[in-house]
């Protein structure tokens, strides 16, 4: 029951955020996708220097 409210209690703050703050809302998923990115690059970087 508390997962549920969690949920749907994050789900409408990330609409309320997209909805009254889109270009805050924007800016944080261009950050996230930065972070993974690097994430990536860094693996990638990783698995080449096994392979070399």
């Amino acid at each position: 029951m508390v997962k549920k409210i969690l949920v749907w209690g994050g789900l409408a703050f990330l609409i309320f955020f997209v909805a009254f703050r889109p270009d805050s809302a924007a800016n944080v998923v261009k950050s996230m996708g930065g972070t993974v990115m690097d994430i990536a690059q860094g693996v990638g970087d990783f698995v080449s220097s096994l392979v070399a």
